[in-house]
């Protein structure tokens, strides 16, 4: 999406102050483009920007970044960015109104000063650079930028309607039901928890279920969530459906990753708006050039490029009711249950329910913390059951592989006693 052209800077000394201040070499290259899409100042084209774009990269340097009215600190794959995008782009607002500069300017999202701007590091954050009554300076979160920006500029353009009740709905449960929990479709799992789910597969199932409650918030006529006209619900829902229709497939490619009604809407957006088809295309550019073809990304992610393909086993058949067993606990997530061949008088197996790669311990990663701590709580209060013939104790033995004398490959806890058990050291 960038033409650029390449110079080649070469000094036989020290490095002029400016390639200091963005940590450049001797020898550079430098990268000078416009993006085809207009107004998005990335962080490397705003190294040969217009004069207003000062080259600042430090908190400690007096030069400020822009001496427009506000900067937007945000960058193209941002879907929460994208809603302020959005807005600026139907108003047609310019680079001296709102200046777009990636966080890399300000050294990541991690840096000091980005996080002085958004405390939690996140995107999108606003400067105000112009006197304003309430004192502020700066602002975070992408909905309180947009309010802010739609009374800044109410006399410009479609005023996406910021008291319409359908629009407010939709916004507000896309915010705490959706962006919470967004990064099931793309980050690692070290991560998790997200929101209330300490796993992807169930916040995955959460995201897709939340997708369908906005379907019920939807208007029945106009080309808009709210109707005939945008709304601050079509900036907001439509680049994180952007994110679902691209992503969901890797996880589940059976099903249409939108409901049916929320996907007409977004096709009917992408085809025939122009704002909306150039969110679409700014978003996607990373997703799949950068995110995918180039780092490879959901292959490592559990579900999408990794998955269990191990056979399923006898107790698959006991969760499902389909051969006997008795069973002395059982709950959403594990299944407690004798063990026909006993060691000792008491002896209960614990498994997972949904097996979900944990074929062995050696299997675990940090998916799985969640249902692992929930084994070894049930274990435990299983050990306290004296009316299953426990006693003051309980040997807690999980089996790995051959070596480990694992017969049955779903991760099981066997929980012992009944009787004074002897060393095993």
């Amino acid at each position: 999406s960038y033409s650029y052209k390449v110079c080649v800077c070469h000094t036989s000394g020290e490095p002029h102050n400016t390639m200091k201040s963005l940590g450049l070499g001797l020898i550079t290259l430098i990268f000078v483009g416009t993006p085809i899409v207009s107004g998005f100042n990335t962080a490397i084209n705003s190294i040969a920007s217009t004069p207003t774009t000062k080259l600042t990269m430090s908190s400690d340097e007096a030069t400020p970044l822009s001496d427009s009215d506000h900067i937007l600190f945000d960058m193209p794959v941002s879907n929460n960015g994208a809603r302020i995008r959005a807005i600026l782009y139907y108003k047609q607002l310019s680079q001296q109104q709102v200046d777009i500069i990636s966080p890399m300017k300000l050294g990541g999202l991690r840096s000091d000063d980005f996080k002085a701007l958004s405390p939690q590091g996140l995107m999108p954050a606003l400067t105000i650079q112009k006197e304003h009554d309430s004192g502020m300076t700066h602002l975070s979160e992408s909905d309180t930028i947009a309010r802010y920006l739609l009374t800044e500029y109410a006399g410009v353009g479609p005023s996406f309607q910021p008291d319409n009740l359908r629009s407010n709905q939709i916004t507000r449960w896309h915010d705490v039901y959706l962006t919470t929990i967004q990064g099931c479709l793309y980050k690692p799992a070290y991560r998790f928890p997200l929101g209330n789910y300490a796993d992807r597969k169930s916040a995955i199932k959460a995201f897709q279920k939340n997708l369908k409650v906005i379907e019920g918030f939807m208007s029945d006529e106009g080309k808009y969530l709210s109707g005939d006209e945008v709304s601050l619900a079509d900036a907001s829902l439509f680049p994180t459906c952007t994110f679902a229709k691209y992503m969901l497939p890797k996880f589940d490619d059976s099903q249409t990753p939108l409901p049916p009604k929320l996907n007409a809407w977004f096709d009917n957006l992408y085809t025939n708006d122009s704002v909306f088809s150039k969110i679409y295309g700014e978003i996607m550019d990373t997703l799949v050039t950068s995110w995918d073809e180039k780092s490879h990304l959901w292959d490592s992610i559990w579900l999408a490029g990794q998955r269990d393909q191990a056979p399923g086993t006898i107790f698959d058949k006991i969760v499902a009711k389909e051969i006997p067993a008795t069973i002395v606990k059982e709950d959403r997530h594990i299944l407690a249950f004798k063990d026909i061949n006993p060691l000792a008088p008491a002896h209960v197996l614990v498994i997972p329910k949904d097996r979900n790669g944990l074929t062995n311990l050696r299997k675990a990663s940090a998916e799985h913390r969640d249902i692992l701590g929930r084994l070894l709580v049930a274990g435990g209060e299983i050990a306290n059951d004296s009316g299953l013939g426990f006693g003051d104790g309980a040997r807690f033995v999980i089996n790995d592989g051959p070596d480990g004398g694992q017969e049955v490959y779903h991760l099981h806890l066997h929980v012992i006693g009944g009787q004074k058990l002897g060393s095993m050291c």
